[in-house]
């Protein structure tokens, strides 16, 4: 395994990797971006091209190789991990025992087995079945591509309550993990059945395009059943932490530097269709806040083309609250009455469709026009209404001078004075959103750091920076510094002229250990791009250890004197008193 892990990272680039979930800025020899483990405004998190490695100088101080960020960023296990990378680096792992591997599954590599298979099952109804070939008709009735059939793995659940489940059990799947990967159901008396039947099928992916779970639209059957249902939430698949067509939009949303929203499968298929492949659905669910942060990886820019009707969409003013909250710049598409996007894209063109994105208007914009609409503004009546439904959103403005401009703007409108709106919307209570974040990807805060770690810390990271300086680290400042710097500096000492790679890999087998030890090499090689006075900064740092040093010796002399005055051994507290007098002079000079 190990030559396997190895072969991997040799021909992927963790930049490149990295860029695929976050948003990476050039910065010096590095890269760097808000870390997409916790909520930060400035960017802690540095990639090192160098090193191969990432750290999170901030609110969380996790770091580590590719492997490390897949394993937090997906909230895997290391071996799904290895099995996403070496997919991407075109790696076949040959060490895995097929047999073994069944006994040893965990709970979520069962489940992503259940869907890859059902995905599978599903494509081939489409194409090789009667009911599939009509589903099939279908789909290209409304405007897709054979090709974006293929490339979105659209199938067909066929109209049979067991035939999925069959096959599964067939390759050795039992009941319950079916079930549990939400493509059966189970109830009382033995009853034992698939959740999906004829339906058209649309895989749902996670960032890395593994199939977590599916939305099925009912097809050819269409009495008293719900025309779209979803997977369960299970170990793999939670609606309200899943976005419909990330996997393929991603990069092209860092590229563009935007995101479009949109509320349907299709909607986001055939936008992908008409070249605008920035696009994503939330479907079977309302945006959520953790929504928002996966997005915020990427842009911090959102086009929504919703149903944006004021007066009824409560769950997408939530949405966009949250999302003004998280200081996103929101603009929204306009409404075409009954059409939706895949409508519009059949019916007037790719071209049609891309215009109305490039006419979006901000958020503010859209509200206060929505506000106006079909109202008189010198009416009493509708100047209260428009009052009502646009001073709520003035209210919950971040910006001072945007909620300047908006109350001189309905000022203006209303010809009402600008004392009396604010005085109304003093009178207006909104609640404050409270942002949703995930709680399998947030950290505590860190505790201060002592003087001493600071100090311990900054000689580390100079003298990784002039490692031929080594032994102005005698043996007895050495036993003075914290751990892990005192094992690194000790490696330093006892073998000069070691490689950092080889340095850094004396401590792979303490993760704890090796992150701080990757954290102090990547501060090191971000300070090479400063000019430093090293003698200087350097005597400056041993000046400060060693008065650290010495008042650390003072009070431990000091406690073990109190114990001695309990005990009334004077003869010992005498040569103490002696020691620590003469530590105090050492100090002085």
């Amino acid at each position: 395994m190990a030559s396997e892990i190895e072969e991997i990272k040799s021909r992927l680039d963790i930049v490149d990797v990295l860029s695929g979930y976050i948003k990476l800025e050039k910065a010096g020899i590095n890269y760097r971006a808000c870390c997409p483990f916790h909520k930060e405004k400035t960017p802690s998190f540095f990639v090192s091209p160098s090193r191969q490695l990432w750290h999170c100088f901030g609110g969380c101080n996790e770091g580590g190789d590719i492997f490390k960020f897949v394993m937090k960023i997906e909230n895997i296990e290391f071996k799904e991990a290895l099995k996403i990378l070496a997919h991407k680096a075109g790696v076949e792992l040959k060490h895995v025992d097929i047999e073994q591997e069944k006994k040893h599954r965990t709970e979520k590599e069962i489940c992503a087995h259940i869907c890859e298979l059902s995905a599978k099952f599903f494509e081939l109804c489409l194409d090789k079945t009667d009911a599939g070939k009509k589903s099939h008709d279908y789909l290209t009735g409304r405007g897709l591509e054979e090709e974006t059939i293929k490339e979105w793995r659209l199938g067909y659940a066929l109209n049979s309550w067991s035939k999925l489940s069959e096959l599964l059990i067939g390759k050795g799947f039992n009941r319950e993990d079916i079930v549990k990967a939400g493509m059966a159901i189970e109830k009382e008396g033995n009853k034992f059945f698939d959740r999906f039947r004829s339906r058209i099928m649309f895989p749902i992916c996670d960032m890395g395009g593994r199939v977590v779970g599916f939305t099925g639209r009912i097809f050819g059957k269409e009495d008293d059943m719900a025309k779209y249902l979803n997977t369960p939430n299970t170990v793999l698949y939670d609606k309200s932490r899943i976005i419909f067509g990330l996997d393929k939009a991603k990069n092209t949303i860092r590229e563009e530097g935007f995101c479009i929203l949109v509320e349907g499968n299709m909607d986001c298929i055939m936008s992908h269709q008409a070249g605008l492949k920035n696009c994503v659905a939330v479907s079977g669910t309302a945006l959520t806040g953790y929504h928002l942060s996966i997005l915020k990886r990427y842009t911090n820019r959102l086009v929504l083309s919703f149903d944006m009707d004021m007066a009824g969409n409560s769950a997408t003013k939530k949405a966009i609250s949250q999302a003004r909250a998280m200081e996103f710049d929101i603009s929204v598409v306009p409404s075409f009455g009954e059409k939706d996007p895949a409508d519009i894209i059949l019916h007037e063109g790719k071209e049609r469709w891309r215009e109305i994105v490039a006419s979006s208007k901000p958020i503010n914009e859209f509200y206060f026009d929505s506000a106006m609409k079909d109202r008189n503004p010198r009416d009493v009546k509708d100047k209260m209404l428009i009052a009502q439904d646009f001073l709520p959103v003035v209210k919950q403005m971040v910006s001072n001078i945007d909620r300047a401009f908006w109350v001189s703007k309905l000022s203006d409108a209303l010809d009402i004075s600008e004392r009396d709106i604010l005085k109304e919307m003093e009178s207006i209570k909104v609640e404050k959103e409270i942002v949703q974040e995930d709680q399998s990807k947030s950290f505590p805060s860190l505790r201060r750091k002592s003087r001493e770690e600071l100090v311990d810390e900054e000689i580390a990271i100079l003298l990784l920076l002039s490692p031929e300086k080594i032994d102005l680290i005698g043996e007895s400042l050495l036993c003075s510094f914290t751990s892990p710097i005192k094992n690194l500096l000790s490696h330093m000492r006892e073998e000069k002229g070691i490689k950092t790679e080889d340095l850094v890999n004396t401590f792979k087998s303490d993760d704890a250990h090796f992150n701080h030890i990757n954290c102090l090499l990547m501060k090191s090689e971000m300070r090479k791009e400063k000019e430093i006075d090293f003698e200087k900064e350097i005597g400056i740092c041993l000046k400060e250890k060693r008065a650290i040093s010495l008042k650390n010796e003072q009070k431990k002399i000091s406690k073990e004197i109190k114990e001695l005055e309990k005990e009334g051994d004077f003869e010992r507290i005498k040569i103490l008193l002696e020691q620590f007098n003469k530590l105090s002079q050492n100090n002085n000079e």
